[in-house]
């Protein structure tokens, strides 16, 4: 059977919110590996958002107000999603409990660049040939 794809999650979040919105991401899956020894699994590194809502398409901000730039404390994690209904399952919990309006999140499919394991039975098939070859 084959290893379920693995993806990154990386998304921001306004402080107050951190806890509550990785809680619902890994109660969906995320931050584990399968066979691991560890859950809840993620990396933070703290920054400043910046946003201008739009109030003549609407804009009806959690944080700030309606046509002026809001600089948010805001926290970037990243997460390891294994399997395709995991990385799913996590976005929609996101969606869920993030406080903003819409949210920024980005998606990666992480290659495995493993070296593929070579069976030796190839290898000393290829070695008899030859050597009945030179015969």
């Amino acid at each position: 059977m084959a290893p379920l794809a693995r993806y990154k999650l990386i998304f921001y979040t306004p402080l107050p919110a951190l806890e509550k919105v990785k809680e619902a991401l890994f109660a969906a899956g995320a931050g584990t590996h399968p066979g691991s020894k560890y859950s809840h699994c993620c990396f933070e590194s703290r920054g400043t958002g910046q946003f201008l809502p739009v109030a003549e398409k609407g804009a009806n901000p959690a944080i700030g107000e309606a046509g002026k730039v809001a600089k948010v404390d805001e926290m970037k994690v990243e997460v390891l999603c294994v399997g395709e209904g995991t990385v799913r399952e996590s976005i929609k919990a996101l969606k869920r409990t993030h406080p903003y309006e819409e949210v920024a999140y980005e998606v990666y499919k992480i290659e495995d660049f493993e070296k593929p394991k070579r069976s030796p039975g190839v290898l000393q098939n290829i070695q008899k040939y030859i050597f009945r070859q030179l015969r």
